[in-house]
């Protein structure tokens, strides 16, 4: 399949808009079971806020995209580490902001001097924070997903380890075959490909692929069906990388990759709402393009406000999207 400079553009500004928008639909869902979900709000089908704002997901990929545009495929420990240290570790902003559990373990780490991989040893090295920010890899490397998922490791090294690796790996090798225009089966072939098959991660992402293409037409109970496949009943953690990833590729599958019932699927099924969200509509966003966002969502994400991270305040994803457009459109 040839990709024209037109499509790529359109493919990576859908790939990091569809991350912003399921970011921002899922953060009120964020840590709720489904029946907290119902009780609440019967079933989110939109904004259920005035102004809907991303959380740490958003912020996280923009700053790894900052990373990778400044840097490409020549990236390397010391530029990830340099970064994390001027654009978090050293900055005097007093009390982390809205960091998830990985980032508080690793800023804490280097602030004591440690470096990679000794940086990536804290309690939730197999977070979901790396697979937050690895859309930008899979447009940086658009038809590319082994080169995408050898960056994703680069970047995951200062912060992750294991599976907190692989399931950043399975998310930019998806976006980097979904960024071609290749179907829901080839991106999840391109996922699985780049990470252990006897991974608990691979082992989440097969058992929620399977669950999602079961012929459901009732939503809830098709959500029911994935969300089972994956969660372990009662476990205290919702930020695991295999259920994150497992129930963000269920949500595209079981949408056929259409953004709307990807993202939606994602945001209903509860957990970690907004990371599940994000990767669901990173992949769909990529697949459909920027067309295929529903022009109320995509109107209503505006510029980050830096909660989590200030040195990213004022940053669009569309801005910063563009800027890891390749020269040469994949082949």
């Amino acid at each position: 399949m040839v990709t024209t400079a037109c499509d790529t553009r359109e493919r990576a500004r859908g790939a990091l808009l569809g991350l912003a928008v399921g970011d921002a639909l899922g953060a009120p869902a964020e840590n709720l079971r489904p029946s907290e979900i119902r009780r609440r709000w019967g079933r989110v089908e939109g904004f259920v806020t005035d102004r809907p704002a991303g959380t740490d997901d958003t912020e996280y990929a923009i700053f790894s995209a900052l990373l990778l545009a400044r840097h490409g495929s020549a990236l390397t420990v010391r530029h990830v580490e340099e970064a994390w240290h001027h654009w978090i570790a050293d900055l005097d902003e007093g009390p982390f902001r809205g960091a998830g559990f990985s980032e508080r373990g690793t800023l804490e780490n280097l602030r004591r001097g440690l470096a990679a991989p000794i940086s990536a040893q804290h309690r939730h090295a197999w977070s979901d924070g790396l697979a937050m920010r690895a859309a930008p890899f899979g447009v940086f490397a658009a038809g590319r997903p082994e080169e995408a998922a050898r960056l994703v490791a680069i970047d995951g090294s200062v912060s992750h380890e294991g599976e907190g690796i692989y399931g950043g790996q399975a998310v930019a090798a998806g976006v980097a075959a979904a960024m071609t225009g290749a179907g829901v089966t080839p991106v999840i072939a391109a996922a699985l490909s780049v990470i252990p098959m006897d991974s608990w991660t691979a082992r989440s992402l097969r058992r929620a692929v399977v669950a999602a293409q079961r012929v459901q037409p009732d939503p809830a109970v098709r959500e029911r069906q994935v969300r089972s496949a994956v969660v372990i009943g009662g476990y205290p953690w919702t930020d695991l990388a295999p259920e994150a990833v497992g129930l963000a590729f269920g949500a595209f599958a079981a949408a056929r990759g259409d953004f709307r019932t990807a993202v939606l699927t994602a945001v209903n099924m509860g957990r970690d709402a907004d990371t599940t969200a994000a990767l669901a509509g990173a992949l769909a966003g990529a697949s459909g393009g920027l067309r295929g966002i529903p022009e109320e969502w995509a109107s209503a994400i505006g510029p980050v406000t830096g909660s989590c991270l200030p040195s990213m305040r004022g940053r669009h994803v569309l801005e910063t999207a563009d800027l890891l457009i390749p020269e040469e459109p994949p082949r």
